[in-house]
């Protein structure tokens, strides 16, 4: 009996050795689980926190932008200037819009807030070349009014003017003096001033050299070249500028640029095409 029971015993301490290294063995299955689970959770962490930051970087794109159309609104697309291109500006609507040569207005633009501005013309009729946007026609009002106390009388000669009025009158300057002269004193449609309804041409009460070169030797133009950005207008072709502007010395021709700007380019002496760091419009 002693020696069965012993061999019995045996067998019960062999059985539960084998059971007991066999429970050892599952447990790193368990172990594991937990082990790579830290793992997955890690990756769900950083999948969140990358999305965030993706959007997050993604959102500064739109107030980049936003934060430069300000500055960038006067100079139009990347492409303008390069090989003679043509780049049409993002905000028309900017009184300090850069519209020359190689920067356009879109074609079907016009100002929505057109008036008459309350000053003496050339003529009587309340047309559309008389009309200015409300902000220019207001300061034109009190420039013109200043130069009143002056002694000096003014008058409008050509303010705004649409889209097709430009057309036409360019098509008349090429039939008389050929394309490539009538460039020189003529905006090819949509990159004239005066479809911003910012620009205007003045000259004397008496109406004598309106827009003509003889215009430049009178009292009323040396008033408007020393007191036009007094008032928020620049003189916006001036002398010895025509390769940077692209047109010859036009004194008679002033645009509305706001008070900030047309006395800061008045003292430096500066086109807008200078001041804007745009590319010369003719070399």
């Amino acid at each position: 009996m002693n020696r069965q029971m012993k061999y019995t015993l045996a067998l019960i301490a062999a059985f539960t050795i084998i059971t007991g290294c066999s429970s050892n063995k599952a447990e790193p299955t368990p172990s594991a689980d937990p082990t790579a689970s830290p793992t997955a959770s890690a990756t769900s962490a950083v999948a969140p926190s990358a999305t965030p930051s993706s959007k997050s970087s993604a959102t500064p794109a739109p107030t980049t932008k936003a934060t430069q159309t300000p500055t960038t609104s006067p100079v139009p697309t990347a492409n303008a200037g390069k090989n003679g291109a043509v780049g049409v500006v993002a905000k028309p609507e900017s009184i300090t819009v850069l519209v020359n040569k190689q920067n356009s207005l879109p074609s079907d633009y016009e100002p929505a807030d057109l008036v008459y501005p309350d000053v003496p013309f050339v003529f009587k009729e309340k047309i559309e070349k008389r009309k200015m946007r409300k902000v220019a026609a207001e300061a034109l009002e009190k420039l013109f009014a200043g130069a009143e106390k002056d002694g000096i009388h003014l008058a409008g000669v050509s303010a705004y003017r649409s889209y097709s009025t430009q057309k036409s009158i360019f098509q008349r300057y090429v039939l008389k003096d050929g394309e490539e002269k009538a460039k020189t004193y003529s905006a090819v449609p949509g990159t004239s001033e005066h479809e911003t309804g910012l620009a205007i041409d003045i000259t004397g009460s008496d109406g004598k050299c309106a827009a003509e070169d003889c215009f430049g030797g009178t009292k009323e133009a040396k008033w408007l070249e020393q007191h036009a950005a007094e008032y928020g207008f620049i003189i916006r072709y001036p002398k010895g500028k025509a390769n940077i502007t692209g047109y010859q010395y036009e004194p008679w021709h002033l645009r509305y640029v706001g008070t900030e700007l047309s006395k800061e380019l008045a003292a430096k002496g500066l086109t807008m095409e200078e001041y804007f760091k745009a590319t010369p419009v003719s070399k």
